[in-house]
């Protein structure tokens, strides 16, 4: 498997890898589940009723402890990364999901996989963590006001004290970015690395223990990104003083 993902075909010179496959899946599948889990919500709830409203009144509470009134513009957002992340890494479980086989110009001899793991693409995951700390930023300016953003950054009290810290400051958003994208990207690339291996080695029950790993991978990183959004957001939005 290449670090980088495999390109298949191209759309008006631009690139559709099997990773960007893989995530218009992610999409029609939780387009999907938002369709079907509308459709059947009743007062006596089934089975995927009860699991969806399961996750949802977990994300809200915690949301509403750390974050109190700020709850109601954050937690949409924490949900949603948190759904979206975890129905791409699970589908990457499914079997056959790296089995098919498509023949490009680039790929070896035996092909490139027509379907990959959105979130084994570091573009992907790189994606995901600026859009995570680009609304992060901004509902610190339109809640907290323009004043007291900057003022994290940049302030002459105490100085020179409080200017390195602001600088630090500075510096720790940049590296949320590369945490953010980098944790999620390596841990399920070297996850696909491994289950491709057991597969190699012996296809049938040898993988079944790392499978079940996996799942337990996919949910644990699909968790720690919401849970580290949530927590930005609330320091974020809240006044320091």
């Amino acid at each position: 498997m290449q670090l980088i993902p495999e390109t298949l075909f191209s759309i008006a010179s631009f690139p559709v890898t099997n990773t960007v496959v893989a995530t218009i899946i992610t999409d029609i599948v939780v387009i999907a589940l938002v369709l079907i889990v509308g459709r059947v919500v009743a007062l006596k709830p089934g089975s995927i009723q009860n699991a969806v409203e399961a996750i949802v009144d977990y994300f809200r509470e915690t949301t509403e402890e750390i974050a109190g009134e700020r709850a109601s513009f954050i937690y949409p957002w924490v949900l949603s990364f948190f759904l979206f992340i975890l129905i791409s890494n699970l589908l990457a479980q499914l079997p056959g999901f790296e089995s098919i086989r498509f023949q490009t110009l680039t790929s070896e001899h035996y092909g490139a996989p027509f379907l990959r793991a959105a979130t084994s693409d570091l573009n992907f995951t790189l994606a995901l963590a600026v859009i995570s700390v680009a609304v992060t930023h901004y509902f610190s300016i339109k809640y907290i006001g323009i004043k007291a953003y900057l003022t994290r950054f940049i302030t002459f009290k105490m100085f020179p004290i409080f200017l390195f810290v602001g600088i630090l400051e500075f510096v720790n958003e940049i590296t949320k970015l590369i945490s953010f994208s980098f944790r999620l990207f390596g841990n399920i690339f070297a996850g696909e690395r491994v289950m491709s291996t057991m597969y190699g080695l012996f296809p049938f029950g040898l993988p079944l223990p790392f499978i079940i790993l996996e799942i337990m991978v996919a949910l644990i990183q699909a968790t720690v990104f919401a849970m580290l959004t949530m927590a930005f957001m609330h320091i974020m939005t809240n006044k320091s003083h």
